[in-house]
């Protein structure tokens, strides 16, 4: 222990006397280590770590699926003989987003609402923080207006104060009484900021049309030893007696079950995967680099090291002192690593803190101690990759021969310079490979950028807003009161023209139907075309430098 401790003060002094050289090895192995770290903390919150419910596991998400789609919106009738038929599943929840303008204690604002069914929260295993969650009586036409909110509106707008449960808010012209307040982090549908029963809204008839797919998903909780292989066979099964009993809308269709934390994360899992494999490349570059410093230092400690074998030194004693320097380096530049990533993990939350493009489970990421220890781990790693090979030549040399090639000026054998000229081959294949992938990339954003979207996108302003239903309850008003805002805005100085729509173009898909084409055949409905119903009020092609577009949500 004590001859250890002799090497940690002989190679902090070493360190200490070149400070060019160790500066450049902690910034080049900081870099590469704050990456990975980086990088990994994204990978482990959003998808490694497992979804933040009890049994998460056996939480799955429904979808219908056909020929054409492998993820469209569920209809709610089949939604009741899912419920009614199936034996795998303990509970099947629904849930849908949608967008209320909340007025009352404070500026009006628009928030993200979720609809949700009353086990919704029992699914997930989910209880408020603060009051109650829904009750099954308020799942249901006419039941009591309650509202649940999250626990940022809550403290963002309520400033956090316990006797907001009972008091009543108002939501799209329509009073709601607040029934409780969710745990903090607690974010379903994602960017949700307040939920409602979804089954006061089914006194309307179109919910019940098998054919009317109204923008709902579902959550269902697996029975205990039920598998994702049963659940799949048995609601397939079940799809396909819907399907013979009512052929006219449910020709195609079949049941999509995925399991919840994969239907999360798919849209990223495999771009944060390449990301991993990328940073992955420039840490071996990194380490690299190390090794070509240690071995170029090594040849010009060989004298020394020759010294210190006459005097008596073991080989093994060498080799211990050169790792040892190695790990005081892979320490320095993974504690600074470290903290860079938890900078770079601070800015990553902070940009995908809003936005509906945000990275899911965002909010789960953090520096936690798993990171911690891929960190310790990814640096011992590095202290193998770069301090073994130098360390491993330096205690092979020859003290005799050694000592007479110093004094002529030599400085390092054939096996030296063969390694060093191997690591630079392999550090500039490496580099040319990342260099190629981020080329492809600036294309890939060049052509993007190029791709004409069918319109003029040119001084062409957008807003979006949301009409009360409790005080526009017929097509009629809603159409008038657009007329009257397009004509008012069209006559603002400087706008050519404006438009209306549900949907605005590459920001949604809008509602789809299929049709049939006069004069053919008429298609299966799993096989018909379909068409996006954006209601589209007004829209000309002609834009001015100051020109205004309207949207709306409804």
């Amino acid at each position: 222990m004590e001859s250890l401790l002799q090497d940690l003060r002989f190679g902090a002094r070493v360190l200490l006397k070149q400070p060019g050289f160790t500066l450049i090895a902690v910034v080049t192995l900081a870099l590469g280590i704050g990456a990975n770290t980086a990088i990994f903390s994204m990978v482990n919150g959003v998808l490694l770590r497992p979804l933040p419910y009890p049994e998460a596991d056996r939480l799955m998400s429904l979808t219908e699926r056909n020929s054409q789609s492998e993820r469209m919106f569920i209809a709610y009738p089949n939604l009741l003989d899912w419920r009614e038929q199936n034996t795998v599943f303990e509970q099947i929840a629904v849930y849908r987003a949608t967008n209320f303008t909340l007025t009352g204690n404070g500026e009006p604002e628009r928030v993200i609402g979720g609809q949700v069914s009353a086990d919704f929260f029992p699914a997930l295993r989910v209880s408020a923080a603060l009051g109650r969650a829904f009750l099954t009586e308020e799942d249901k036409p006419g039941g009591n207006p309650v509202v649940l909110l999250s626990h940022g509106l809550w403290r963002r707008r309520f400033g956090a104060d316990p006797s907001v449960i009972g008091q009543s808010l108002t939501l799209n012209g329509r009073n709601w009484q607040v029934a409780g307040v969710m745990p903090a982090g607690f974010q379903l549908p994602n960017r949700v900021e307040l939920w409602t029963p979804l089954g006061q809204t089914l006194a309307d008839p179109d919910w019940m049309n098998r054919g009317n797919h109204q923008g709902i998903y579902g959550i269902a909780r697996l029975k205990p030893g039920a598998t994702l292989t049963q659940a799949r066979s048995e609601m397939d099964a079940i799809a396909v007696r819907l399907e013979q009993q009512y052929p006219a809308t449910n020709q195609g269709n079949r049941v999509s079950v995925v399991p919840l934390l994969e239907e999360t994360v798919q849209d990223v899992r495999r771009a944060l995967l390449v990301l991993m494999a990328t940073v992955g490349f420039v840490l071996l570059i990194a380490c690299a680099n190390i090794t070509n410093l240690l071995l170029a230092r090594a040849a010009a400690r060989q004298k020394e090291m020759a010294i210190r074998l006459t005097l008596g030194a073991s080989r093994w004693r060498l080799l211990r002192q050169l790792l040892v320097e190695s790990a005081l380096l892979a320490l320095l530049g993974g504690g600074a690593g470290l903290w860079l990533a938890s900078r770079g993990v601070a800015l990553i939350v902070a940009a995908n803190s809003s936005g509906p493009s945000a990275i899911p489970r965002a909010q789960e990421i953090g520096l936690d101690w798993q990171v911690v220890i891929f960190t310790t781990a990814i640096s011992i790693l590095t202290v193998l990759i770069f301090g073994l090979a130098p360390a491993w030549q330096a205690s092979k040399i020859a003290p005799n021969e050694t000592l007479k090639e110093s004094s002529r000026g030599s400085t390092g054998g054939a096996g030296q310079h063969r390694l060093r000229g191997a690591l630079v081959s392999a550090e500039v294949a490496l580099s040319l490979a990342l260099l190629i992938g981020a080329g492809l990339m600036l294309r890939s954003f060049y052509n993007l950028q190029r791709v004409n979207p069918g319109f003029q996108p040119d001084h062409l302003l957008t807003l979006r807003l949301a009409l009360p239903p409790a005080r526009y309850t017929t097509a009629l008003q809603i159409g008038a009161f657009y007329q009257q805002l397009l004509q008012r805005l069209n006559a603002l100085p400087g706008v050519q023209s404006v438009g209306a729509a549900t949907w605005m173009p590459l920001v949604g898909r809008g509602n789809q139907s299929p049709f049939a084409v006069e004069g053919q055949p008429e298609p299966k409905m799993s096989e018909a075309p379909v068409r996006i119903e954006n209601s589209i009020l007004a829209m000309k092609s002609l834009f001015s430098d100051d020109a205004l577009s309207i949207s709306s949500s409804n």
